[in-house]
């Protein structure tokens, strides 16, 4: 039986798969296609790591190592739903919540000392972060807005905020001694195994990664970020927000860059508050309250301090935020500043939402205002820069005039994986950073200074070449330019640009316009065709990938949660990525205080469609290209008739969403001409979804407005949420139709 994989993630997207399964199960059953769901959430992942201290029937297999096994095969087919990227905060309430339900976990360890606590925090350490994204994308990315979405989106445009050339927002970066100014990059002639070590000033070496294995063609790249130079920065960026009061914000990559940004998160905190750690520094190291986790750590942990430390704590950060420049907030009616959690703000969804609005974010007084977006690392700090300087000249963008803007991204086999925690060091004395082949030779070497950030990253040469082919690919498909962001100037850009021009020598170009821009004329460009109504491919790397998937999809649609990502897995599969709009903890939050889930399910109705498309062209099963097909025009009519979840309780939810969403869809199967017996089957269904549509809404409703418990924020009970989130009655009667 041919099958598809479902994963079963985190938060919002968790809570939706429970209602829309069932549908997705009766469906697909009708093709001779089994639905099968893997456990990739932060809690599965670390309760998979940890089976020699669990029970036996509280041990679960390791569903991501399988996931990513499958994924290097032909037989893939997984559709991939948005899920925790666990900073430390995260990993913490995630572990406390399963020790609290019963299951026998060590804490995470801040500073382990022992066999134990180094074991523990080594295990740890593998579900930190983007951990699940690098393992399942065996295959480069081809992300883009569906004609229906888009033509949804220009015919419903969304809220832009008016722009003016006196706006007074801009991005800091450092522009030297960062990552993007020291990165150094090697193309490896044969297949080795590199090692990384450090030397300090008395030339005694240590080991930081003792195998680093590599294939012929290789890209190879280290780079440092300097905190001496880092320090100073900030402490400018803190005084100019101040002078010429803006709002101060920092916008990193805590989840991705899931060890450089939180230790470079840390020194922010302390630069906006340099006298409480001035004088209570190392109170607080003492402590474990790290400034790396953020300042709602600090402030949740105060009760391990003795009460005079806690009482000048308390009043140094009031006194620093009374005296420095106003804070940007992720939500000022609770008082959470962008320096609470690491996580809380992520540059590629936190830019583009302050472009959309006016090149505002909201201040502790609870409006807009002007801000100051610090970006420490200058690689792409640019394209914003671009972007805020296009909306000072020419206004706001028109969402429903405005041009699109596919992505091709190089993410396959883990290329250009900068957060990988593995590579990335934060140097504890001076000396020196090598990466020496296994002749010894020096391939990459930088002075650091005691707290540098030093990190190094891989990029294989079949995903590059892969990478190529699919950016011709669809520029022939599609008739757009391709522009590939990559700047000569810079290191790994430069080893990248002349692996692009070999490999677009393969292919057959002729009529094609294929372009190499730097990531700053590039944005120009695209913005100037977007402008036109035109369209244009961006062909990125992996943290540009990431980047602009959420920048122009959020400018173009409101949301990056309504693109097709698929990603054509290198040994013939298909992963099939579910949009970017992260796992939604406000969506959750709401949905436990008034049992209104707002979740937009559309990016999985649009991975569904390529996902029974691509069994049909694998297998030969033209069931599959029914369901494929009348799913998609289903999805079209979804848009057109509005059925979006709203945001207000009382309106329908995601649960009505997916109602609608199988109304329309046993409505198209059974007006299809194709296959007379599904049509007759999908028939009955259709007919009892329409007659009974006011019954299935009222019970959808009329749950709505109390608060919700699903025993569990990362580790919910099961039959809770699945009742919960299948209210109505009446609709999983008629879905059992399907499986008579």
């Amino acid at each position: 039986m041919a099958k598809i994989i479902y994963t079963h993630t985190d938060e919002a997207p968790m809570l939706a798969t429970y209602s829309f399964l069932p549908v997705i199960e009766a469906f697909a059953s009708t093709a001779g296609v089994d639905i099968e769901t893997r456990d990739i959430s932060l809690s599965g992942r670390i309760l998979s790591l940890f089976g020699d201290r669990l029970t036996e029937d509280q041990q679960v297999p390791d569903a991501l190592a399988e996931l990513g096994a499958l994924a290097k095969t032909p037989e893939a087919n997984i559709i991939k739903l948005p899920n925790i990227s666990a900073s430390i905060p995260q990993l913490k309430a995630a572990i406390a919540e399963l020790q609290g339900q019963g299951y026998a976990l060590p804490d995470y360890p801040d500073a382990p000392a022992t066999d134990e606590e180094k074991e523990a925090r080594a295990r740890y350490d593998k579900v930190k972060g983007s951990a699940v994204n690098p393992v399942l994308r065996e295959g480069n990315s081809d992300r883009r807005a569906p004609a229906s979405v888009k033509n949804f989106a220009r015919q419903n445009p969304h809220s832009m905020g008016a722009w003016t050339p006196e706006s007074k927002t801009r991005v800091a970066s450092m522009g030297a001694d960062d990552f993007r100014s020291n990165e150094k990059s090697v193309v490896l002639d044969a297949e080795d195994t590199l090692r990384i070590q450090f030397v300090d000033a008395d030339g005694a070496t240590t080991v930081l990664k003792e195998s680093v294995p590599v294939l012929a063609g290789e890209v190879v790249d280290g780079t440092v970020m300097r905190v001496a130079a880092l320090d100073e920065f900030l402490k400018a960026q803190v005084a100019l927000a101040k002078q010429e009061d803006l709002l101060f914000s920092v916008h990193l990559k805590a989840t991705m860059m899931k060890v450089s940004d939180p230790i470079i998160f840390g020194h922010v905190v302390k630069a906006f508050l340099p006298e409480l750690f001035a004088t209570y520094g190392e109170q607080l190291a003492a402590a474990g309250l790290s400034p790396s986790n953020g300042l709602a750590s600090i402030l949740g942990g105060l009760d391990a301090l003795p009460a005079d430390v806690r009482d000048g704590v308390k009043a140094a950060i009031e006194k620093g935020m009374a005296e420095g420049p106003k804070l940007a907030m992720v939500d000022s009616d609770r008082g959470i500043t962008n320096l609470h959690v690491p996580s809380d703000v992520i540059v590629d969804a936190s830019m583009p939402a302050m472009i959309r609005s006016s090149g505002h974010m909201w201040g502790p007084d609870g409006s807009e205002a002007d801000t100051l977006a610090v970006i420490p690392d200058s690689s792409y700090a640019g394209i914003y820069t671009a972007v805020l300087d296009d909306c000072r000249a020419n206004g706001a963008f028109d969402p429903t005039t405005m041009g699109t803007v596919p992505n091709v991204g190089l993410m396959a086999q883990a290329a250009e994986e900068y957060g990988s925690h593995d590579k990335t060091f934060e140097i504890a004395a001076a000396g020196t950073v090598q990466v020496l082949d296994r002749a010894g030779t020096v391939l990459i070497e930088h002075e650091v200074q005691p707290g540098d950030i030093w990190r190094a990253c891989q990029t294989k040469d079949a995903p590059i070449r892969d990478w190529v082919k699919l950016a011709v690919t669809r520029a022939r498909a599609s008739g757009m330019p391709a522009v590939f962001w990559l700047d000569e100037s810079r290191a790994h850009d430069a080893n990248l640009i002349a692996k692009v021009r070999e490999y677009l020598g393969e292919h057959d170009t002729e009529g094609l316009q294929i372009e190499i821009m730097t990531p700053e004329k590039a944005t120009a460009f695209t913005l100037e065709r977007i402008r036109k109504g035109e369209d244009t491919i961006s062909v990125s790397g992996n943290v540009l990938r990431d980047y602009l998937t959420d920048l122009f999809p959020i400018l173009e649609l409101g949301t990056s949660a309504k693109m097709l990502s698929v990603v054509p897995l290198m040994n013939g599969g298909g992963l099939f990525e579910t949009g970017a709009g992260g796992s939604a903890p406000k969506h959750v939050q709401q949905f436990l205080k008034e049992n209104h889930l707002r979740w937009d399910s559309l990016g999985e109705f649009l991975a569904l469609a390529v996902s029974f498309e691509h069994l049909a062209v694998s297998t030969g099963n033209a069931r599959a290209q029914i369901l494929a097909d009348t799913l998609d025009r289903a999805t079209g009519t979804f848009l057109l008739e509005n059925k979006s979840p709203s945001r207000r309780v009382g309106e329908i939810d995601n649960r009505g969403s997916h109602f609608y969403l199988a109304r329309y869809w046993a409505q198209e199967l059974a007006q299809q001409t194709e296959d007379t017996e599904l049509a007759q089957a999908f028939s009955v269904v259709a007919e009892a979804l329409a007659s009974n549509e006011e019954t299935i809404v009222a019970e959808l409703l009329a749950v709505q407005g109390s608060p919700v418990d699903i025993a569990g924020y990362y580790h919910p009970d099961v039959t809770k949420v699945a009742s919960a989130m299948r209210p109505s009655q009446k609709l999983q009667e008629v879905l059992a139709i399907l499986a008579a």
